[in-house]
């Protein structure tokens, strides 16, 4: 359809709540969110009162003599996102996504509440406090890569730290779930992929329907349930960790992964849950992509295809500051490996490699050949990863 200055059109059925900065607009049939400023909010307001685009604009410079009006530009843009209903009476046509199925709504939002409230937070962070002190009082307490060998063969260990791994995950999104439902929000668990790993996650789409300061909470969640943990197993390892050499090794190997985790938070250039409290507390909301469009400028370095994001008035500081965290975050991974996950990888093969000399009737064959066999699977997914990220992003 031709749209013109004499245009009229409709919106589909939307919700518009003010926020830090802007306004976010709610899709509600699909559920999609957007960010809009006051000049936006304006336009559609008198777009959903029958006025013509011509008029709409003008009356717009007059409001917004700063702006750059140009509501055939805006038109299109709302074309594109699916929310204009009607043009001169005429419907458009247009295939919309459905809503997900909502999902856990058996939750009671009170049982939400009790782990989630204003006492339970303080509660989080005295125990936050509480493994810091442990920490720092008993030195021996922290993580050592050696940890994750608990049994003589590698192939169990890798078992336990998957088992081990995917049950404190779980724990973990529990709390963004619970965090959903206190505030009576659907939601999902769903499986995605981090790398080669497969990794369960929560939709937290929803969380836009709340106020900054709310969502928040719903960010923490997962870390606060981290905290819980990790105070468990400091505790343990205190207490009943001598006991048994097993129990004890299934408990240090749990602090370590519940450490890591909460140190891989920090990575705020991996969309962790950290980094949606900083973006939530900045205002901007495509922070990440406006710091990569930032620094690839500063590098003179653009790819092709890349869609260019919008920076708002008074974000460009923000997004440079945010920068700074970014290579924070790259040096704290890269970091976290060379202490960690190389030299594990490296003590592995040390023990596992002489297993190739014994007989093929051996455990200690068995045990490095189980463990090659996954490695290989893991390097075949890393790379099948890769070559999934960069065939979609040339598209």
């Amino acid at each position: 359809m031709n749209i013109n200055h004499n245009s009229r059109l409709a919106t589909v059925p939307i919700g518009i709540r003010k926020d830090k900065k802007h306004y976010i607009i709610e899709d509600q049939h699909t559920g999609e969110f957007y960010e809009m400023p006051e000049v936006c909010i304006d336009a559609i307001n008198l777009l959903n009162q029958g006025e013509q685009l011509g008029e709409i604009e003008r009356l717009l410079k007059e409001r917004f003599p700063s702006e750059e009006v140009d509501l055939l530009d805006f038109s299109e843009q709302l074309l594109q996102l699916n929310l204009i209903a009607e043009i001169d009476g005429v419907k458009v046509e247009k295939q919309q996504k459905e809503k997900g199925r909502p999902g856990f709504l058996a939750i009671s939002p009170k049982v939400g509440k009790f782990f989630f409230n204003k006492f339970s937070f303080v509660i989080y962070i005295c125990l936050f406090i509480i493994n810091i002190i442990l920490f720092i009082l008993n030195p021996s307490l922290l993580p050592h890569f050696k940890d994750v060998f608990v049994f003589d063969y590698m192939f169990l260990n890798i078992l336990l730290w998957m088992s081990l791994t995917f049950v404190l995950v779980l724990i973990h999104e529990f709390g963004h779930i619970l965090a959903m439902r206190a505030h009576n929000l659907p939601t999902r668990l769903e499986v995605g992929h981090r790398l080669f790993l497969v990794v369960l996650e929560t939709d937290m789409s929803t969380v836009w329907k709340l106020p900054s300061k709310a969502r928040n909470q719903l960010f923490f969640a997962g870390l606060c349930f981290d905290t819980v943990l990790l105070t468990i197993s400091l505790m343990a390892q205190l207490l009943i960790a001598n006991k048994s050499v097993v129990l004890g090794g299934i408990i240090t190997l749990a602090a370590l992964d519940i450490l890591l985790r909460m140190l891989y938070q920090c990575c705020v250039y991996m969309k962790t849950d950290l980094y949606f409290v900083l973006e939530n507390k900045s205002g901007c909301y495509n922070l990440m992509e406006n710091a990569k469009q930032f620094i690839n400028s500063k590098l003179r370095y653009q790819q092709t295809n890349t869609k260019t994001e919008v920076v708002f008035k008074g974000e460009k500081n923000t997004i440079m500051l945010y920068a700074v965290f970014y290579f924070s975050g790259v040096v704290l991974t890269i970091g976290l490996f060379s202490i960690f996950y190389i030299p594990q990888m490296i003590y592995a093969w040390q023990q596992v490699l002489p297993g190739f000399q014994q007989a093929p009737t051996t455990y200690a064959f068995w045990d490095a050949a189980i463990f090659s066999v996954q490695i290989v699977i893991v390097v075949v997914l890393l790379s099948y990863s890769w070559v999934k990220k960069y065939h979609r992003s040339s598209l």
